[in-house]
């Protein structure tokens, strides 16, 4: 823990704006060294402009590599692009439309060339392909996307996101060949790309302008139950971080004539009102009880023992994550899932009666227990907002969230909404749970408590060589010998996620009352623990010794 986390960042752990720009397009990729190749993680390619690993270079080679993927799958509709507020996104955002244009690409920008939530790009996809109602992932015509941003990410960094016609991330084969062929380009000679040179560029013919904003602000009743929070008079105080979704909430206040404020509309791309996150880095995670101290601070009671707001949210910098503050304080967010899971699926009439609830497998079991008690199915995957997509189409999949704070649901037909991570809905959500319970997710929680037990639940790193995490994601179930775990028999060892057999990449060890899943670092020299019990903190930590025990052993 850095000793300034949760206080505000100072003049000396500022970036300087124009150091990044700079190097964005004076340093060049090294194609021999691994860490400056082209790397699609769950979500995109991320780097650092100073560590030459988001460069023009790399972004040239992406989009040109994206330009024949989708020539290559038929998909020859237009392609809308967003971007944060990140300072290498826009210089990347413009690089992305010189190569776009000269392949004879329709590019839809946003029409105030502004910032772009990730999930309204989504949106605008599914919306131009027919959604909800005729929804089409084959045929001509087809629309594409590509959200520039490395979501919650220190301000240095850049990302890069594909988003095929269903709308959200990128699938593994698709990620792999584009990364591949990104490479390659980069090899062989990314400079001979074609790209529209001009400083008219954005009154190119093939570039179109779209109002994101309108689009997705005048359909939100369509799954939030807004005439229900401003019945309620809730007194909403969103934060968007710095982040995508300023305009956004003061739109939204407007539109559906909301008790709604603003708390900090200030976009920085040195992000110098951030508080430090545990490590001393300025990282925009809504999660984070340190990045989240301002508006945790905001949400202090009065001398009368008021709140100025009833709930406050936050928002990453592509909006795709959320954060809730109740006068409780910060809710961790697999609490605050559970609850949401919980309220949706016995609020939604609408939905199919056989829905069912989408969870990554190192999200709680406390939504295991939740899940069980409301007679739905649980459908748990690999870590990666991916796997819920094919389900939320459907209607197969009422709500799939992630434990860091990342989530979606339908809307209120049971009609697909967004196929990424809408931050924005889950905010929301949780002032029409209050609203309509008269309970806040923070007071539920603690009813669910009652019910189901209190977990304690963490998340630690343990060191391992390139060639241990290698391993470790190739382990099998007969790889693990151990026969108990902090004194519990193990009921089950996990490679494959039981909701779609997709392999985890990883190992997941069950318990009756704990688990840990230990999965490779995509950026370290480490592997990551994630662990919980329903046996108090104490047994926490026994899992996680014994897990890396486990692990080690099976590693060799």
């Amino acid at each position: 823990m850095h000793e300034r986390a949760g206080t505000v960042a100072q003049p000396h752990d500022l970036i300087d704006p124009q150091a990044v720009v700079s190097a964005y397009y004076d340093l060049e990729p090294d194609v021999t060294n691994p860490d400056q190749k082209v790397i699609f993680g769950t979500s995109g390619h991320r780097g650092s402009s100073l560590d030459a690993a988001f460069n023009e270079a790399h972004i040239v080679a992406i989009t040109q590599a994206i330009v024949e993927y989708r020539t290559a799958q038929g998909y020859d509709g237009p392609l809308y692009i967003g971007r944060d507020t990140h300072v290498l996104s826009h210089p990347a955002w413009q690089t992305a439309l010189e190569v776009l244009t000269a392949a004879g690409v329709d590019v839809e920008i946003d029409s105030r060339e502004s910032y772009t939530p990730t999930p309204s790009v989504s949106l605008a996809i599914l919306n131009a392909n027919g959604a909800p109602g005729q929804l089409r992932t084959t045929g001509p015509g087809l629309a594409d996307g590509i959200v520039v941003t490395p979501s919650h990410n220190p301000p240095r960094d850049g990302g890069f996101k594909y988003n095929p016609p269903h709308g959200g991330p990128a699938d593994s084969d698709a990620t792999g060949w584009i990364a591949e062929r990104a490479n390659e380009i980069l090899a062989s000679g990314w400079r001979s790309v074609p790209r529209t040179i001009t400083s008219a560029l954005l009154d190119h013919p093939r570039v179109h302008k779209f109002d994101y904003l309108a689009n997705y602000v005048d359909q939100l009743d369509s799954i939030i139950d807004i005439d229900a929070i401003r019945d309620a008079h809730i007194r909403i105080g969103a934060d968007p971080l710095g982040g995508a979704s300023v305009d956004y909430w003061a739109a939204i206040a407007e539109r559906y004539d909301l008790d709604l404020t603003v708390v900090n509309p200030e976009v920085d791309p040195t992000w110098k009102f951030m508080t430090l996150d545990w490590d001393g880095k300025i990282r925009m995670d809504c999660s984070s009880p340190y990045a989240m101290a301002s508006l945790r601070g905001a949400m202090t009671p009065d001398a009368k023992g008021e709140t100025p707001y009833d709930i406050a949210t936050g928002n990453d910098a592509d909006s795709d994550r959320h954060g809730i503050v109740t006068p409780d304080g910060l809710m961790n967010p697999n609490h605050y899932l559970a609850v949401a899971i919980e309220y949706l699926f016995t609020h939604r009439p609408g939905w199919n009666a056989d829905a069912g609830v989408g969870k990554t497998l190192v999200s709680s079991s406390l939504i295991d227990r939740v899940v069980a008690s409301i007679g739905r199915r649980l459908v748990e995957v690999p870590v990666g907002f991916k796997y819920f997509v094919p389900g939320l189409l459907t209607g197969e999949v009422g709500f799939g969230g992630e434990e860091s704070a990342g989530a979606s649901f339908l809307r209120k037909d049971g009609s697909v909404w967004t196929t990424d991570k809408d931050g924005l809905i889950m905010a929301l959500l949780a002032s029409e749970i209050l609203a309509v319970t008269g309970r806040s997710p923070s007071q539920l929680h603690r009813d669910q408590v009652e019910r189901f037990g209190a977990s304690a639940y963490a998340r630690i790193d343990a060191p391992a060589s390139k060639e241990q995490k290698a391993r470790l994601a190739q382990l099998s179930p007969e790889d693990v010998t151990a026969t108990e775990l902090a004194g519990e028999p193990i009921v089950s060892k996990l490679v494959r996620a039981p909701g779609n057999d997709a392999p985890i990449g990883g190992l997941k060890v069950v318990t009756q009352d704990a688990w840990f899943a230990a999965r490779p670092s995509g950026t370290e020299d480490v592997y990551k623990i994630y662990a919980e019990s329903f046996k108090g903190e104490d047994h926490l930590h026994e899992v996680q010794a014994e897990a890396k025990k486990v692990v080690d052993a099976a590693l060799g």
